[in-house]
């Protein structure tokens, strides 16, 4: 009997794996749920949980592995969380090192990772439905307090992107179709409102004026608990990059209430 073909996940986390693909996931396996990726001692798991359960707009908990196991059983069983993200950031009592493209001489066996929803999960189906992905986003830090947990807290991070008012409206109808990853937006208009930080983004490059056209949205960011997590200043923390997410073999369409 012949063997299944793999998924396009599959190919394009093989390619990464081999050193293949370097580049940033977005715009990769449209239609597949994407991930923000953290990993960190166990003994900052149980309240790093308990803040994202506190966050959950900001931090929608997919799966959480087992202490000392890479694989994510669920999302992508035939996954290997050291190796498949095309790059990680890591830092050291809170202090950034050298990215890295593989983390395996990292791994110990007290390390839980956690995969987070991410607005990218959304992209296809913006695009299905005539919003534009490929440009006008950043991420921002805002003045809105999170609720803390233990040593984690922090304001919140939103992702903004500037839409026309009609792709506002059905930006906002299809994104609360996915409350795993991040929903509606939780603000629309006026960034001053949530103390949004358009001088200083956090990606995305300078924040341009806002053109007559169109409308800033702003969706909750997972980005969060990252930074949440880095000023707790754990001994070892590791997540993602900025546009390297973790690519599941989820559909996306699973995902989404009717």
């Amino acid at each position: 009997m012949k063997a299944d073909a793999p998924l396009e996940s599959q190919r394009i986390r093989a390619d990464i794996r081999a050193g293949r693909l370097t580049g940033t996931s977005r715009g990769l396996a449209h239609g597949f749920v994407q991930c923000n990726l953290a990993i960190m001692p166990k003994a900052y798991a149980f309240y790093f949980m308990l803040y994202c359960q506190r966050n959950q707009r900001a931090c929608p908990v997919l799966e959480v592995c087992d202490a000392g196991d890479p694989v994510p059983r669920k999302l992508a069983p035939h996954a290997d969380l050291r190796t498949d993200c095309a790059r990680y950031s890591v830092f050291v009592d809170g202090e950034s090192q050298a990215d890295r493209t593989d983390i395996s001489d990292l791994w110990r066996d007290d390390l839980v990772s956690f995969l987070i929803g991410s607005g990218i999960t959304f992209d296809d189906a913006f695009e299905r439905a005539g919003v534009p992905t490929d440009k006008d986003r950043w991420v921002l830090r805002t003045s809105q307090p999170t609720e803390p947990a233990g040593p984690f807290k922090g304001n919140l991070i939103v992702t903004m992107r500037w839409l026309t008012a009609e792709q506002a409206i059905t930006a906002t109808q299809v994104s609360a179709r996915f409350p795993f990853n991040h929903g509606a937006p939780i603000h629309i208009g006026d960034p001053a409102v949530i103390g949004a930080d358009l001088k200083n983004p956090m990606f995305g490059g300078p924040v341009p004026g806002l053109p007559r056209d169109k409308v800033p949205l702003f969706w909750a960011c997972g980005v969060t608990p990252q930074s949440a997590a880095q000023a707790a200043r754990l001994p070892l923390f590791i997540v993602h990059a900025a546009a390297h997410s973790f690519i599941t073999d989820m559909r996306a369409e699973s995902l989404m209430t009717p």
